[in-house]
Protein backbone atom coordinates (compact mmCIF):
# COMPACT_ATOMS: atom_id res chain seq x y z
CA UNK A 1 0.00 0.00 0.00
CA UNK A 2 1.42 3.50 -0.89
CA UNK A 3 2.61 5.74 1.88
CA UNK A 4 0.01 8.24 2.24
CA UNK A 5 1.31 11.97 1.70
CA UNK A 6 -0.41 13.09 4.94
CA UNK A 7 -1.40 10.75 7.73
CA UNK A 8 -3.05 12.43 10.76
CA UNK A 9 -3.97 10.13 14.03
CA UNK A 10 -5.98 11.36 17.25
CA UNK A 11 -5.60 14.78 16.66
CA UNK A 12 -6.31 17.09 19.07
CA UNK A 13 -5.70 21.18 19.72
CA UNK A 14 -7.43 22.47 22.45
CA UNK A 15 -7.48 26.61 23.71
CA UNK A 16 -8.46 26.31 26.90
CA UNK A 17 -11.33 24.54 27.68
CA UNK A 18 -12.16 24.38 24.11
CA UNK A 19 -11.53 21.73 21.36
CA UNK A 20 -10.83 23.00 18.08
CA UNK A 21 -9.65 20.00 16.91
CA UNK A 22 -11.21 16.82 19.00
CA UNK A 23 -9.77 13.66 17.83
CA UNK A 24 -9.31 14.04 14.20
CA UNK A 25 -7.81 10.33 12.15
CA UNK A 26 -7.56 11.16 8.48
CA UNK A 27 -5.06 9.97 5.36
CA UNK A 28 -4.41 11.73 2.17
CA UNK A 29 -2.99 9.81 -0.45
CA UNK A 30 -0.10 11.56 -2.49
CA UNK A 31 -1.26 13.31 -6.01
CA UNK A 32 -4.91 14.02 -4.44
CA UNK A 33 -6.68 17.02 -4.28
CA UNK A 34 -8.53 16.83 -1.27
CA UNK A 35 -11.08 19.42 0.72
CA UNK A 36 -12.05 20.37 4.07
CA UNK A 37 -14.95 21.23 4.07
CA UNK A 38 -17.58 23.11 7.12
CA UNK A 39 -18.32 25.86 8.17
CA UNK A 40 -16.58 28.37 10.27
CA UNK A 41 -15.70 27.31 13.94
CA UNK A 42 -15.41 23.57 12.62
CA UNK A 43 -12.15 23.20 13.23
CA UNK A 44 -10.77 22.75 9.11
CA UNK A 45 -8.27 25.15 9.31
CA UNK A 46 -7.01 24.93 12.75
CA UNK A 47 -6.55 21.09 11.37
CA UNK A 48 -4.33 22.90 8.31
CA UNK A 49 -2.39 25.20 10.72
CA UNK A 50 -1.61 21.71 12.67
CA UNK A 51 -0.35 20.30 9.48
CA UNK A 52 2.01 23.51 8.47
CA UNK A 53 3.46 23.21 11.67
CA UNK A 54 1.59 27.27 12.62
CA UNK A 55 0.34 25.36 15.90
CA UNK A 56 1.39 22.39 17.43
CA UNK A 57 -1.48 19.72 18.41
CA UNK A 58 -2.44 19.17 21.80
CA UNK A 59 -2.37 15.46 21.38
CA UNK A 60 -1.69 13.21 18.29
CA UNK A 61 0.75 12.64 15.47
CA UNK A 62 0.96 14.43 12.24
CA UNK A 63 2.88 12.42 9.48
CA UNK A 64 4.37 13.77 5.96
CA UNK A 65 5.00 10.77 3.46
CA UNK A 66 5.16 8.68 6.43
CA UNK A 67 7.90 10.83 8.47
CA UNK A 68 6.54 11.89 12.31
CA UNK A 69 6.40 15.98 11.93
CA UNK A 70 4.56 16.87 14.93
CA UNK A 71 7.16 18.76 16.95
CA UNK A 72 8.70 19.88 13.46
CA UNK A 73 8.91 23.49 12.84
CA UNK A 74 7.06 24.75 9.66
CA UNK A 75 10.31 25.47 7.76
CA UNK A 76 11.42 21.48 8.20
CA UNK A 77 7.76 20.21 6.61
CA UNK A 78 7.98 19.92 3.21
CA UNK A 79 4.76 22.06 2.80
CA UNK A 80 3.64 25.63 1.52
CA UNK A 81 1.13 27.55 2.42
CA UNK A 82 -1.58 30.00 0.20
CA UNK A 83 -3.02 32.00 2.20
CA UNK A 84 -6.47 34.12 1.48
CA UNK A 85 -4.72 37.49 1.74
CA UNK A 86 -1.79 36.16 -0.59
CA UNK A 87 0.65 38.30 1.64
CA UNK A 88 2.55 39.51 -0.90
CA UNK A 89 5.26 42.10 -0.60
CA UNK A 90 3.55 44.90 -2.04
CA UNK A 91 7.13 46.69 -3.46
CA UNK A 92 8.43 43.90 -5.04
CA UNK A 93 7.91 43.14 -8.55
CA UNK A 94 6.44 39.91 -9.67
CA UNK A 95 9.20 37.84 -9.91
CA UNK A 96 10.71 38.91 -6.92
CA UNK A 97 7.98 37.93 -5.11
CA UNK A 98 7.75 34.53 -6.96
CA UNK A 99 12.12 34.15 -6.52
CA UNK A 100 11.59 35.22 -2.59
CA UNK A 101 11.68 31.58 -0.98
CA UNK A 102 14.41 30.65 -2.99
CA UNK A 103 16.44 33.57 -2.49
CA UNK A 104 15.92 33.02 1.45
CA UNK A 105 16.95 29.21 0.35
CA UNK A 106 20.57 30.33 -0.75
CA UNK A 107 19.41 29.29 -4.42
CA UNK A 108 21.88 30.41 -6.86
CA UNK A 109 20.31 33.74 -8.98
CA UNK A 110 20.44 31.73 -12.48
CA UNK A 111 18.46 28.80 -11.08
CA UNK A 112 16.28 31.08 -8.87
CA UNK A 113 14.91 32.94 -12.07
CA UNK A 114 14.83 29.79 -13.97
CA UNK A 115 12.21 28.26 -11.54
CA UNK A 116 10.60 31.48 -11.26
CA UNK A 117 9.39 31.92 -14.85
CA UNK A 118 8.59 28.05 -15.24
CA UNK A 119 6.45 28.84 -12.06
CA UNK A 120 4.74 32.15 -13.43
CA UNK A 121 4.26 29.56 -16.78
CA UNK A 122 2.08 27.35 -14.78
CA UNK A 123 -0.46 29.63 -13.84
CA UNK A 124 -0.29 31.62 -16.92
CA UNK A 125 1.42 35.12 -15.58
CA UNK A 126 5.03 34.83 -18.62
CA UNK A 127 4.08 38.40 -19.14
CA UNK A 128 3.68 40.10 -15.65
CA UNK A 129 7.08 39.13 -14.50
CA UNK A 130 7.91 43.05 -13.87
CA UNK A 131 4.45 44.40 -13.05
CA UNK A 132 3.60 45.20 -8.74
CA UNK A 133 1.10 43.28 -6.84
CA UNK A 134 -0.66 46.79 -7.07
CA UNK A 135 -1.16 46.58 -10.76
CA UNK A 136 -2.47 43.02 -10.96
CA UNK A 137 -6.52 41.82 -10.40
CA UNK A 138 -7.10 39.59 -7.36
CA UNK A 139 -6.98 36.70 -9.81
CA UNK A 140 -4.03 37.45 -10.93
CA UNK A 141 -2.41 38.11 -7.05
CA UNK A 142 -4.18 34.29 -6.05
CA UNK A 143 -1.66 32.89 -9.09
CA UNK A 144 1.15 34.90 -7.86
CA UNK A 145 1.35 33.66 -4.25
CA UNK A 146 0.14 30.19 -6.09
CA UNK A 147 3.32 30.06 -8.30
CA UNK A 148 5.57 31.67 -4.82
CA UNK A 149 4.11 28.63 -3.50
CA UNK A 150 4.91 25.84 -6.08
CA UNK A 151 8.49 27.60 -7.23
CA UNK A 152 9.89 25.59 -3.85
CA UNK A 153 8.08 21.97 -5.08
CA UNK A 154 6.56 21.45 -2.33
CA UNK A 155 5.46 17.57 -1.54
CA UNK A 156 2.27 19.21 -0.10
CA UNK A 157 0.46 22.84 -1.35
CA UNK A 158 -2.09 24.04 2.13
CA UNK A 159 -4.78 26.39 0.19
CA UNK A 160 -6.49 28.36 2.92
CA UNK A 161 -9.96 30.01 1.58
CA UNK A 162 -7.83 30.93 -1.25
CA UNK A 163 -10.88 31.75 -3.23
CA UNK A 164 -12.80 33.83 -0.18
CA UNK A 165 -11.89 37.27 -1.69
CA UNK A 166 -12.65 37.03 -5.00
CA UNK A 167 -16.09 37.96 -7.24
CA UNK A 168 -18.49 35.17 -7.88
CA UNK A 169 -17.30 34.91 -11.48
CA UNK A 170 -13.65 34.84 -11.32
CA UNK A 171 -13.93 32.48 -7.69
CA UNK A 172 -15.71 29.87 -10.60
CA UNK A 173 -12.79 30.27 -13.15
CA UNK A 174 -10.17 29.77 -10.40
CA UNK A 175 -11.76 26.94 -9.54
CA UNK A 176 -11.58 25.18 -12.89
CA UNK A 177 -7.75 26.85 -13.15
CA UNK A 178 -6.70 25.55 -9.82
CA UNK A 179 -7.68 21.73 -10.76
CA UNK A 180 -6.08 22.10 -13.46
CA UNK A 181 -2.55 23.31 -11.92
CA UNK A 182 -2.73 20.66 -9.58
CA UNK A 183 -3.50 17.45 -11.99
CA UNK A 184 -0.58 20.13 -13.85
CA UNK A 185 1.96 20.07 -11.44
CA UNK A 186 0.68 16.39 -10.05
CA UNK A 187 1.48 17.21 -6.05
CA UNK A 188 -1.14 17.31 -3.20
CA UNK A 189 -3.23 19.83 -2.53
CA UNK A 190 -5.06 20.22 0.69
CA UNK A 191 -7.97 22.86 0.26
CA UNK A 192 -9.85 24.11 3.17
CA UNK A 193 -13.26 25.81 1.76
CA UNK A 194 -16.39 26.77 3.78
CA UNK A 195 -18.29 26.78 0.08
CA UNK A 196 -19.75 23.45 -0.67
CA UNK A 197 -19.97 24.14 -4.32
CA UNK A 198 -16.22 24.94 -4.42
CA UNK A 199 -15.45 21.61 -2.95
CA UNK A 200 -17.73 19.47 -4.73
CA UNK A 201 -16.21 20.97 -7.88
CA UNK A 202 -12.42 20.54 -7.47
CA UNK A 203 -12.15 17.92 -5.06
CA UNK A 204 -11.14 13.98 -5.64
CA UNK A 205 -12.27 13.37 -2.30
CA UNK A 206 -14.07 15.73 0.65
CA UNK A 207 -13.73 15.47 4.35
CA UNK A 208 -16.79 17.39 6.39
CA UNK A 209 -16.31 18.71 9.55
CA UNK A 210 -18.25 20.00 12.36
CA UNK A 211 -17.46 20.65 15.86
CA UNK A 212 -13.65 19.37 15.63
CA UNK A 213 -14.63 16.33 14.15
CA UNK A 214 -14.72 14.59 10.89
CA UNK A 215 -18.44 13.74 9.86
CA UNK A 216 -17.86 12.03 7.04
CA UNK A 217 -15.05 11.41 3.98
CA UNK A 218 -15.79 10.72 0.86
CA UNK A 219 -15.68 11.72 -3.16
CA UNK A 220 -18.08 14.62 -4.35
CA UNK A 221 -20.94 12.09 -5.38
CA UNK A 222 -20.73 9.93 -2.04
CA UNK A 223 -21.19 13.16 -0.31
CA UNK A 224 -23.84 14.56 -2.01
CA UNK A 225 -25.93 11.53 -3.10
CA UNK A 226 -25.09 9.63 0.22
CA UNK A 227 -24.40 11.86 3.85
CA UNK A 228 -23.43 10.02 6.25
CA UNK A 229 -25.40 12.33 8.87
CA UNK A 230 -28.23 14.72 8.61
CA UNK A 231 -25.66 17.28 9.28
CA UNK A 232 -23.66 16.76 6.10
CA UNK A 233 -27.11 15.99 4.59
CA UNK A 234 -28.22 19.82 5.45
CA UNK A 235 -24.55 21.51 4.63
CA UNK A 236 -23.61 20.46 1.70
CA UNK A 237 -25.83 21.61 -0.63
CA UNK A 238 -29.50 21.62 0.11
CA UNK A 239 -31.44 18.83 1.63
CA UNK A 240 -35.00 18.20 2.45
CA UNK A 241 -35.13 15.85 6.10
CA UNK A 242 -38.38 13.63 6.41
CA UNK A 243 -39.04 12.25 9.70
CA UNK A 244 -41.51 11.09 12.47
CA UNK A 245 -45.44 11.46 11.49
CA UNK A 246 -44.75 12.99 8.00
CA UNK A 247 -42.51 9.82 7.32
CA UNK A 248 -44.50 7.76 8.10
CA UNK A 249 -47.14 9.15 6.23
CA UNK A 250 -45.51 10.06 2.72
CA UNK A 251 -42.96 6.91 3.14
CA UNK A 252 -44.54 4.30 5.02
CA UNK A 253 -41.27 4.06 6.77
CA UNK A 254 -40.05 4.91 10.71
CA UNK A 255 -36.74 6.97 10.49
CA UNK A 256 -35.03 10.00 8.90
CA UNK A 257 -34.77 10.37 5.33
CA UNK A 258 -33.12 13.10 3.07
CA UNK A 259 -34.23 14.39 -0.46
CA UNK A 260 -32.32 16.74 -2.69
CA UNK A 261 -34.48 19.37 -4.25
CA UNK A 262 -33.48 18.55 -7.67
CA UNK A 263 -34.75 15.04 -6.46
CA UNK A 264 -38.42 16.00 -6.80
CA UNK A 265 -40.46 16.33 -9.54
CA UNK A 266 -43.87 18.64 -9.43
CA UNK A 267 -46.54 18.23 -10.95
CA UNK A 268 -50.18 19.76 -10.89
CA UNK A 269 -53.03 18.73 -9.16
CA UNK A 270 -55.83 18.18 -11.77
CA UNK A 271 -58.93 19.79 -12.52
CA UNK A 272 -58.75 22.80 -10.05
CA UNK A 273 -58.65 25.20 -12.71
CA UNK A 274 -54.81 26.95 -10.63
CA UNK A 275 -51.93 27.80 -12.35
CA UNK A 276 -50.50 24.43 -12.98
CA UNK A 277 -53.54 21.99 -14.26
CA UNK A 278 -51.43 19.94 -16.10
CA UNK A 279 -52.38 21.86 -19.75
CA UNK A 280 -48.71 21.26 -21.36
CA UNK A 281 -46.62 23.85 -22.18
CA UNK A 282 -48.22 26.73 -19.33
CA UNK A 283 -45.19 27.10 -18.05
CA UNK A 284 -46.89 25.81 -14.63
CA UNK A 285 -45.02 23.35 -12.09
CA UNK A 286 -46.58 20.53 -13.96
CA UNK A 287 -45.62 21.57 -17.49
CA UNK A 288 -43.38 18.45 -17.57
CA UNK A 289 -40.29 20.48 -17.53
CA UNK A 290 -38.56 18.57 -14.97
CA UNK A 291 -38.27 14.57 -14.67
CA UNK A 292 -37.08 11.29 -16.15
CA UNK A 293 -39.96 10.23 -18.10
CA UNK A 294 -43.47 8.53 -17.23
CA UNK A 295 -44.44 8.29 -13.62
CA UNK A 296 -43.15 4.91 -12.41
CA UNK A 297 -45.72 2.63 -9.86
CA UNK A 298 -42.99 2.67 -7.28
CA UNK A 299 -42.67 6.64 -7.19
CA UNK A 300 -42.99 8.00 -4.08
CA UNK A 301 -46.06 10.92 -3.99
CA UNK A 302 -47.17 13.26 -1.48
CA UNK A 303 -49.77 16.23 -2.30
CA UNK A 304 -49.48 19.78 -1.09
CA UNK A 305 -49.31 23.31 -2.23
CA UNK A 306 -47.11 25.64 -3.13
CA UNK A 307 -46.35 28.88 -0.24
CA UNK A 308 -43.19 30.45 -1.60
CA UNK A 309 -41.77 30.05 -5.36
CA UNK A 310 -38.43 31.68 -6.10
CA UNK A 311 -37.06 32.84 -9.55
CA UNK A 312 -33.27 32.19 -10.00
CA UNK A 313 -32.59 32.39 -13.64
CA UNK A 314 -31.77 29.09 -14.37
CA UNK A 315 -34.28 27.34 -11.59
CA UNK A 316 -37.23 28.12 -10.01
CA UNK A 317 -36.78 27.33 -6.13
CA UNK A 318 -40.46 25.77 -4.65
CA UNK A 319 -41.46 25.59 -1.40
CA UNK A 320 -44.19 22.99 -0.54
CA UNK A 321 -46.27 22.52 2.55
CA UNK A 322 -47.29 18.95 2.14
CA UNK A 323 -50.70 17.59 3.51
CA UNK A 324 -48.95 15.34 6.01
CA UNK A 325 -47.58 18.29 7.78
CA UNK A 326 -43.72 19.05 6.81
CA UNK A 327 -42.24 21.21 4.04
CA UNK A 328 -40.17 20.17 1.24
CA UNK A 329 -38.29 22.40 -0.90
CA UNK A 330 -38.00 21.09 -4.94
CA UNK A 331 -35.87 22.54 -7.58
CA UNK A 332 -36.96 22.82 -11.58
CA UNK A 333 -34.92 24.26 -13.99
CA UNK A 334 -36.76 27.22 -16.32
CA UNK A 335 -36.31 25.60 -19.64
CA UNK A 336 -39.49 27.40 -20.81
CA UNK A 337 -41.08 29.77 -17.75
CA UNK A 338 -39.64 33.00 -16.76
CA UNK A 339 -39.64 35.22 -13.81
CA UNK A 340 -43.14 36.90 -14.83
CA UNK A 341 -44.93 33.35 -14.14
CA UNK A 342 -43.41 32.49 -10.70
CA UNK A 343 -46.36 34.94 -8.56
CA UNK A 344 -48.99 32.77 -10.60
CA UNK A 345 -47.29 29.37 -8.81
CA UNK A 346 -48.26 30.74 -5.30
CA UNK A 347 -50.92 29.05 -3.49
CA UNK A 348 -51.27 26.23 -6.20
CA UNK A 349 -52.00 22.43 -5.17
CA UNK A 350 -49.26 20.24 -6.38
CA UNK A 351 -48.13 17.03 -5.88
CA UNK A 352 -44.38 15.63 -5.95
CA UNK A 353 -42.97 12.81 -7.04
CA UNK A 354 -39.91 11.02 -6.58
CA UNK A 355 -38.17 7.93 -6.90
CA UNK A 356 -37.95 6.00 -4.02
CA UNK A 357 -34.26 5.37 -3.83
CA UNK A 358 -34.06 8.71 -3.81
CA UNK A 359 -35.43 9.43 0.06
CA UNK A 360 -31.82 8.30 1.80
CA UNK A 361 -32.18 7.12 5.03
CA UNK A 362 -30.07 8.78 7.86
CA UNK A 363 -28.16 7.25 11.02
CA UNK A 364 -30.45 7.98 13.83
Amino acid sequence: MDTPAIRLTGLRKSFGNVDAVAGVDLEIADGEFFSMLGPSGSGKTTVLRLIAGFELPTSGVVELAGADVTRKAPFERDVNTVFQDYALFPHMSVIDNVEYGLKIRKVGRRERRERAEAALATVRLEGYAQRKPGQLSGGQRQRVALARALVNRPKVLLLDEPLGALDLKLREEMQLELKHIQRQVGITFVFVTHDQQEALTMSDRIAVFNAGRIEQVGTPAEVYDQPGSAFVAGFVGTANVLRDDAARTVLGEDGCFAIRPEKIALESSPGDGSPGDGSPGDGSPGDGEQGDGLPDDGDVTATGRVVEAVYAGPTTRFVVQLDAGAQLVALRQNLRSSSADVQSYRDAPVTLRWRREHAIRLPA
